[in-house]
């Protein structure tokens, strides 16, 4: 089962439990949104009909967000013309809740919420603080004496 609605003059296929990012529109997380824009309707593997009028598509706000940056770069050459500018485009992410056409739903089973698990009591046992391990002595080569620099001998001065 899946339909094709458009939403903010782009096309999209979807399916009920769906998630997609459609242009921003208004509506909190959490909120309903009705897709009325239907324009074809599968009910059925390999099977295509038009949608009636009263066709809808209605999904859940799950956020609100901007895409990733995207950089913009005019140039023209040997004119020393360069200019660059970034846009992020704002978007909505919908999950697509219910497909409804001539009397009939198609709804997406609801998300799993994924709960914390209960920390078990685990048993506590008396352990004695353990020493830290005893630093092994680094056995090092007896060192040898320096050898002491010969004087240079002074020099003689000059006689006029």
């Amino acid at each position: 089962m899946f339909a094709v609605i458009r939403a903010g003059g782009k096309q999209y296929r979807v399916a009920p439990g769906d998630v997609i990012r459609v242009e921003s529109q208004p509506g909190n997380s959490g909120s309903r949104i009705q897709f009325g824009d239907v324009l074809v309707i599968s009910p059925e593997e390999g099977q295509i009909s038009k949608p009636t009028p009263d066709a809808q598509v209605i999904g859940e706000v799950l956020e609100q967000g901007r895409a990733d940056k995207i950089l913009v770069f005019h140039y023209k050459r040997k004119k020393q013309y360069k200019k660059l500018r970034g846009h992020r485009q704002p978007y909505t992410a919908v999950r697509i809740t219910e497909i409804a056409f001539n009397g009939h739903k198609f709804t997406a089973p609801q998300p799993a919420r994924e709960e914390a698990p209960a920390k078990a009591a685990a048993p506590v046992a008396a352990e004695e603080p353990k020493a830290p391990p005893a630093k092994a002595k680094k056995k090092t080569a007896a060192k040898k004496p320096a050898a002491k620099k010969a004087k240079a001998p002074a020099k003689a001065k000059k006689k006029k």
